[in-house]
């Protein structure tokens, strides 16, 4: 049974922009905060931006001014906008709710 479903990866040039989606189960989305993360190689798993129940929104400061997280409560997906990608972006990205994870999507970002 399929909780989180991430989609939206890809290899992009510094500089370049992806939009990462999260396609959620229907009794998940609205019920618990939900959040990006992302864990690069050698690194442990990190926020990258979240947004609670009541639509309060954090951003990791490396991602601040270029990451938007947004939600489409219609389609249960939690989005993430990623514009001016630099190399320390490269990762895969996670996201995350009511303690369930999704498998991750690679985003690699070349010089």
């Amino acid at each position: 049974q399929v909780q989180l479903v991430e989609s939206g990866g890809g290899s992009v040039q510094a500089g370049g922009s992806l939009k990462l989606s999260c396609e959620a189960s229907r009794y998940i989305f609205g019920s618990c905060g939900m959040g990006w993360y992302r864990q690069a190689p050698g690194k442990e798993r990190e926020l990258v931006s979240s947004i609670s129940k009541d639509g309060t929104i954090i951003y990791d400061d490396s991602v601040k001014g270029r990451f938007t997280i947004s939600q489409d409560s219609a389609k249960n997906t939690l989005y993430l906008q990623m514009n001016s990608l630099n190399t320390e972006d490269t990762a895969v990205y996670y996201c995350g709710a009511c303690k369930f994870w999704g498998r991750g999507t690679l985003v690699t970002v070349s010089s």
